[in-house]
């Protein structure tokens, strides 16, 4: 005998229903219209209707039916997902239907069965047909949604956002067939919205859900609005941590498949998004003015800052843009990734380093870029504490090779991407930035007449190869423990594109010689940036996993600056972007350096002796958990001395 939970089983692991049986249901129901109509003009009385008049009436409606039914295909549909479109299409085949039905009616109006339809029971025929066609399939969807959640556990949610996105949320929550929702109410912002229904469910304010979660348990928060601002998402976010609820957020219009998505595409809000700012109002036109028509060389280019700025500038339809970098492999993938993008904008790809000072003059004997923008360099600071030599090479000397060649070859703009790092630096990585910093302040104002050099100063970029984000997500996802290096170190953010935006806008703003810095914001403190991200996993920091301090790392420091002492700003047009007061340098001694470090690295000398050299030049730089401490230590005995 079969048991109800049986039954049930079944019925939920049922294949999709046969069209032809679809076919046979919607003939059914609308010949059963068709009879009602009849029955109702006969005032509801069996005995007075006439019944080879209503089987003639119903083989006619049935061809007429089954002819529409065909071309319009209404059987097709997946009962249990009927939507708007099914209504639609159902609504148009009863629609042709009844009209065909009064055409027979006008045109042939001899025979008993066409003299039955009168105008009445044609309005009948099509309010019945399409409540049956349209209710049964209702009716079975319903069915199945009550079947699948059968004794299955509900989460409960919430979305935020009562706009169209929010309804598709909700509509595709209730077809999820491996998970079970239930949707207590929509969130919203907009007053207008309030204390209405929407699909079926009430909406309510933010201080409503605070009062709510107190007698309902919510399990998730579903934020459905990409209009929200980075501090009301931290806002929610903050508030469902506190709360031990879930929030997830929808993907991107651009990342939905065919114009909808699956709820295995909502995923945990990002740390990411949390720590972005208001959007970047820039210049367009002057920028578009600057670009359009120009031959642009990038340094850099498979990097993550120089890759976003080649995306950026394709869009004000440079002649060429000439991609430079060493690095094989992204090159190779920013190349594909252009291509596929469709842009017409002319492109090159040129594997070099900065430092092959032949093969660097060849690009600009053959493309003569009209501008360039310099973001080659080694960043990592552990890295270079532990290879100067080699920061020194790139991060100085190919500097200076590339920017010799743009006054040489005539380019009318010279942009530099530099660091925080280079403020009052404690570590190789950030002075060598510094001196590359120096050679540019100097080289425009010797040659400032015949190329514009511009400086841009910026910190941390959030999602750049290596950066701590990514490097903690990894942590987290293997488990932890999640390494921190100092429990007070904080750190400046910025998102990629925001960096990129502000430099092209600094970039074309510059007259020469200026240091450009930008608005970072506020300092994040690094291991509540950990702690954040761990909570957003749905894990509890230091009990499913562990925060543990390392010590800083060679040349690190607690905090970044981005000016020096005794420097100041001036304002620009951009309330982002603000010209650093920097000390004027003498730039035959830069150039002096230059060609000493030059032949320290050619010769590879002591990196102690190079690091001297540097120190002597940037008398700032004092270095901090490294080896080469000990050179700040004899030069302050020799003083003393």
């Amino acid at each position: 005998m079969t048991t109800p939970a049986k039954t049930i089983n079944f019925l939920r692991t049922m294949s999709i229903v046969p069209r032809w049986f679809i076919f046979t249901l919607d003939l059914f129901f609308s010949s059963l219209a068709i009879f009602l109509a009849f029955l109702i003009r006969n005032n509801l009385v069996l005995n007075s209707i006439e019944w080879p008049v209503v089987f003639n009436t119903l083989i006619l409606t049935g061809l007429i039916n089954a002819l529409v039914f065909i071309s319009f295909r209404t059987y097709r549909g997946i009962v249990r997902y009927t939507g708007i479109q099914d209504a639609l299409r159902v609504f148009i085949s009863i629609l042709i239907t009844t009209f065909a039905l009064y055409l027979v009616q006008f045109y042939a109006g001899s025979g008993e069965a066409v003299q039955s339809i009168s105008n009445t029971m044609l309005i009948l025929y099509s309010s019945f047909s399409f409540l049956f066609l349209l209710g049964y399939r209702v009716a079975v969807k319903q069915s199945f949604v009550a079947l699948r959640n059968y004794k299955r556990s509900k989460k409960v949610v919430v979305i935020f956002g009562a706009g169209e996105t929010g309804v598709t949320t909700k509509r595709t929550l209730e077809h999820d067939t491996r998970t079970s929702f239930t949707v207590m109410a929509f969130v919203d912002d907009d007053k207008k919205k309030l204390n209405k229904s929407v699909d079926g469910v009430k909406v309510i304010s933010f201080e409503e859900f605070k009062d709510l979660i107190i007698t309902v348990p919510v399990d998730e928060l579903i934020v459905a609005s990409f209009s929200l601002t980075p501090q009301r998402k931290n806002e929610l976010v903050d508030f469902c941590l506190d709360h031990d609820i879930s929030i997830l957020t929808v993907p991107p219009y651009n990342q939905w498949a065919d114009g909808s998505f699956a709820p295995r595409q909502l995923r945990t809000m990002r740390i990411e998004e949390l720590l972005e700012r208001e959007p970047i109002v820039i210049q367009n036109e002057q920028i578009l003015k600057e670009v359009k028509g120009k031959r642009i060389l990038v340094t850099g280019a498979a990097g993550s800052i120089g890759s976003e700025l080649v995306r950026q500038l394709i869009k004000y339809s440079p002649e060429m843009i000439i991609l430079c970098d060493q690095a094989e492999t992204p090159l190779h993938d920013l190349d594909l990734e252009i291509k596929e993008s469709g842009t017409h904008v002319q492109y090159i790809p040129y594997l070099s380093s900065v430092t092959h000072s032949s093969r660097i003059e060849a690009l600009f004997i053959r493309f003569a870029p009209h501008q360039v923008y310099h973001a080659a360099a080694y960043k990592h600071v552990p890295m270079m504490e532990f290879n100067p030599v080699e920061s020194v090479k790139v991060n100085v000397l190919g500097t200076r090779i590339v920017a010799d060649l743009a006054v040489k070859y005539g380019a009318e703009r010279f942009v530099m991407v530099s660091t925080d790092k280079a403020v009052n630096p404690t570590n190789v990585m950030g002075a060598s930035k510094r001196l590359a910093e120096m050679y540019v302040q100097g080289l425009a104002s010797v040659y400032g007449q015949k190329t514009r050099f511009i400086t841009t100063r910026f910190g941390n970029v959030l999602g750049s190869n290596g950066s701590v984000i990514l490097r903690f997500k990894d942590q987290i996802e293997r488990g932890g423990p999640v390494t921190v290096t100092h429990p007070n170190i904080t750190r400046y953010f910025m998102t990629i594109p925001e960096a990129c935006q502000l430099v092209l806008e600094a970039g074309i703003m510059g007259n020469g010689g200026e240091v450009f810095v930008f608005d970072m914001g506020e300092p994040v403190k690094i291991a509540d940036l950990a702690k954040k991200m761990i909570r957003l996993y749905g894990l509890i920091p230091n009990i499913d996993i562990n925060i543990t301090y390392s010590g800083l790392r060679p040349g690190e420091k607690l905090y970044e600056e981005l000016l020096t002492d005794g420097e100041n700003t001036m304002k620009t047009y951009h309330e982002k972007i603000m010209i650093a007061k920097v000390r004027p340098v003498d730039f035959e001694s830069v150039c002096n350096c230059m060609d000493s470090l030059y032949g320290m690295v050619e010769f590879q000398e002591d990196e102690s002796v190079i690091v001297s050299k540097i120190k002597e030049f940037v008398p700032e730089f004092l270095s901090n958990n490294s080896v080469f401490e000990q050179l700040d230590n004899k030069a302050k005995l020799f003083k003393i001395n």
